[in-house]
């Protein structure tokens, strides 16, 4: 597909799905390339009318409460990334022949010729504590960067502003990317990708684990140096292998342990390269040591290591030189609710990983103590928790279980683990959260860790996975006020 300059947009109908985040900027940006811009929303509440005011202000048209009907005339539909693709606009869509792109398709199309190269994350866990890792790497080298994409900073809005009112001009961007903006960026080509981790999320979208691997897969499609994969995580190496990618564009695998040739890998608690230096077969570059990982917070958990080899890798890709992946490692600093440290009481640490909202994510953070009180529960969102409890049962101390999906935990825990004590709150109050937490202190003993890493979504009890792990944090402030 050639690459349309921003005049192709003028003239057009171009209907947006959705009035979040994403589609309120692209139809902003749609808008103000000439095009005349629909924004469809099947809602119609307060915070939907407030937004539909502002975009007519701006002369572009909003139906609330219509969101599966297709206006006439639609030359393109631009779609929010949580629209499923067999909602009824697009069956319109599709019986029109009208196409159906997302967000990031169109930041793709509005590249100019001299654009920032892209670096793709995408993975079932990781993605934003990988990307703002790499951000922090090409940074360290110098680099004018910026991490984009479903991070938060919509990507239109990044590749539209570029070089305007004498702004720096990127020289690459670090871009994470879900499955679902996956899914509808059939141009996209990286200059270098990585899928972190597959694990089942998000079937309900999908309609199966295949379609969801599949949509994560795209990332590698087109690219150009490097295709990096989980070196323990074979599925990841499988969508490698399946790409179509340019020629002389290489795998490049990470792992935890010591790295074959073309991998990066840890030996003896230093990060090593061994697939971008001259003599792959006999040679390794140090990188860093694993204690530069989110240094002054203690041992980095195995993810963390997995997600600093994932980043280290894409920057090697582009070319950035060892001490600066050292340097952007030390300056990086995790996103609160990512395997954060709350406080010390009495020889207990107590954790906040509310971010585990998947089972994937609940064991990774669960594999990186060694006696944990666990705090879960939530909405289950379709998964099971046999697995999950099975691989962590010998390091339950106790566990204390909240929300709405809890006795699918409880369940699991019986048959996996029978003589870890649980404590089956019955309530989905926000206040649960404070109870939860003392509970868990009289479970735990001097060296455990109380986890809130709770596998499960927060929108049962809590607005969303920040409030719950603020939560956490002030019902331990409270144990440790009431205590003292």
């Amino acid at each position: 597909m050639s690459t349309p300059s921003p005049a192709d947009f003028a003239g057009q109908h171009i209907t947006v799905a959705g009035l979040g985040v994403s589609g309120i900027s692209a139809a902003r940006a749609l808008a103000g390339l000439g095009a005349r811009v629909t924004v469809v929303d099947g809602g119609d509440g307060d915070k939907q009318r407030a937004a539909a005011r502002e975009l007519a202000a701006e002369e572009i048209t909003v139906r609330l409460g219509d969101g599966a009907t297709l206006p006439e005339g639609t030359d393109l539909v631009v779609t929010s990334p949580g629209w499923k693709p067999d909602s009824p606009l697009f069956a319109a869509a599709a019986a029109a022949g009208v196409d159906v792109v997302g967000d990031v398709e169109i930041a793709w199309r509005l590249r100019g010729p001299d654009a920032a190269a892209w670096l793709g994350v995408t993975g079932t866990n990781g993605k934003t504590t990988t990307v703002r890792m790499l951000a922090s790497i090409l940074a360290a080298e110098g680099l004018h960067t910026a991490a984009v994409g479903n991070i938060g900073t919509p990507i239109v809005d990044v590749v539209l502003g570029q070089g305007q009112d004498g702004a720096q001009p990127y020289d690459v961007l670090a871009v994470e990317l879900s499955s679902y903006q996956l899914h509808w960026a059939p141009s996209l080509r990286a200059h270098s990708a990585v899928v972190l981790n597959l694990a089942p999320d998000h079937l309900d979208w999908h309609g199966s684990m295949q379609a969801y691997a599949a949509d994560k897969g795209r990332i590698y499609e087109g690219n150009t140096v490097a295709c990096v994969y989980n070196a323990a995580d074979k599925a990841t190496e499988d969508l490698v292998r399946e790409a179509d990618v340019e020629e002389g564009c290489r795998a490049i695998g990470f792992t935890l342990g010591t790295p074959g040739p073309s991998q990066l890998g840890v030996v003896e608690g230093i990060l090593v390269d061994r697939a971008f230096v001259e003599n792959r077969q006999q040679q390794a570059q140090e990188l860093a040591e694993v204690s530069d990982i989110a240094p002054g917070s203690g041992t980095p958990a195995p993810h963390n290591i997995a997600n600093a080899l994932a980043a280290a890798a894409l920057a090697r890709a582009f070319g950035v030189r060892p001490a600066a992946v050292r340097d952007g490692l030390r300056a990086f600093h995790p996103d609160a609710h990512r395997i954060q440290h709350v406080a010390e009481r009495d020889g207990v640490t107590y954790i906040d990983d509310s971010k585990a909202t998947n089972t994937h994510a609940a064991e990774a953070s669960l594999a990186a103590y060694e006696h944990i009180v666990w705090i879960a529960g939530g909405l289950a969102k379709g998964a099971t928790f046999d697995e999950l409890v099975r691989k962590s049962a010998a390091r339950l101390r106790g566990a204390v279980l909240i929300g709405a999906d809890r006795a699918l935990i409880r369940e699991a825990l019986a048959r996996h683990a029978p003589d870890v004590p649980v404590v089956d709150l019955d309530r989905t109050d926000t206040g649960a959260m404070s109870e939860a937490v003392r509970e868990a202190a009289r479970l735990a003993e001097p060296g455990d860790t109380v986890l809130l890493a709770p596998a499960c979504a927060s929108m049962d009890m809590f607005v969303n996975y920040n409030k719950r792990g603020e939560a956490f944090a002030d019902a331990v402030g409270e144990l440790t006020a009431r205590d003292h």
